[in-house]
């Protein structure tokens, strides 16, 4: 079995880190950046509103150090329903699932150990944003998560937090402000880090965003939009993705830890049928890639990189 030693991975890790700390943060954080003039144009008025939002990824067979291989399918959705009352202030209720799929194939290395299959995720969010005025907006994020793989207990697969920051509207072209992010992991301590909101309209039709991702995921990022028309739109970005679970009883490492972290790197093209209903297309590289297994108190029993890997998928965002 393959002792953990420093590898390229560790040294790109240290020198993105700067960038994880920066932008990562829930997906909510996009919505709670969004100015009066954004939420007027997609639909967002004043009352209870629901959403519909979810996507597909298929991440392609990507080789593993050190020999294996694995591919994934992902899927994640979420609805919700949120209460406005007013342009500024508005309280939302949201629950999510998610399905990675993943397939391992090699006799040797990480891949020959079959570490998981199926991991389900549940997620229960409730997203506060208070507006003072038109310049000052507070907002608060409490979420709870499970991620477990099928068969495992979801009572042992706990991982909670939340985000908390307050932002700036300095005119029409940006919006920033500072946060921060309490997160627990399953068998590990609490991260806690600084977040940085910005939403900068660099042009009538370039912008510069940070929180919500793309993807099944929803991984945090920063993303560069340029609204071709009303109707299409063009997107490149990068994002963090850290997704970490319990396991099965019946695996090499019985009621253990799974982990896959990685910086996909995409682009993206998204269609507005209505103010409501938006799609995108999307593809990019899992990049710095690393899976790692540990026992049921946490320990290391196996960490390898990975090469970067293909992906591609869809999205899609409903409001009624």
């Amino acid at each position: 079995m393959h002792i953990r030693r420093p590898s390229r991975t560790y040294v790109i890790i240290q020198s993105l880190i700067f960038v994880k700390l920066i932008f990562l943060a829930f997906p909510v954080i996009g919505s709670a950046l969004e100015t009066q003039e954004t939420r007027r144009r997609t639909g967002s008025e004043p009352g209870w509103s629901t959403f519909l939002r979810g996507g597909y990824v298929h991440q392609l067979d990507t080789d593993i150090d050190h020999d294996g291989s694995f591919s994934a399918d992902r899927l994640f959705i979420q609805s919700g329903i949120t209460y406005a009352l007013d342009y500024h202030r508005s309280v939302s209720f949201a629950l999510g699932y998610a399905l990675d799929g993943y397939d391992f194939s090699g006799d040797t290395g990480f891949a020959a150990l079959r570490p998981w299959k199926d991991i389900n995720s549940y997620r229960v969010s409730m997203p506060v944003r208070w507006g003072f005025n038109k310049a000052w907006t507070v907002f608060v994020v409490p979420t709870l998560r499970f991620s477990a793989e099928s068969g495992a207990d979801l009572e042992d697969a706990i991982q909670g937090g939340g985000v908390a920051g307050i932002f700036y509207r300095f005119g029409d072209q940006l919006t920033m402000g500072p946060g921060i992010a309490v997160i627990s992991q399953i068998e590990d301590n609490a991260t806690v880090f600084p977040v940085l909101m910005v939403k900068w309209k660099i042009t009538d039709r370039l912008s510069l965003e940070t929180g919500r991702g793309l993807g099944a995921t929803l991984g945090p990022g920063l993303v560069l939009r340029w609204q071709a028309s009303d109707k299409w739109g063009l997107s490149v970005g990068v994002r963090y993705e850290k997704l970490r679970f319990r396991l099965d009883d019946k695996r090499m490492a019985p009621s253990g830890i799974g982990q896959d972290r990685a910086f996909p790197i995409f682009c993206s093209v998204s269609y507005s049928f209505s103010r409501r209903a938006q799609m995108s297309l999307f593809g990019g590289a899992e990049m710095a890639g690393e899976l790692r297994l540990e026992d049921e108190k946490g320990d290391r029993i196996a960490e390898e990189d990975y090469e970067a890997g293909g992906f591609g998928g869809i999205t899609f965002n409903f409001r009624f």
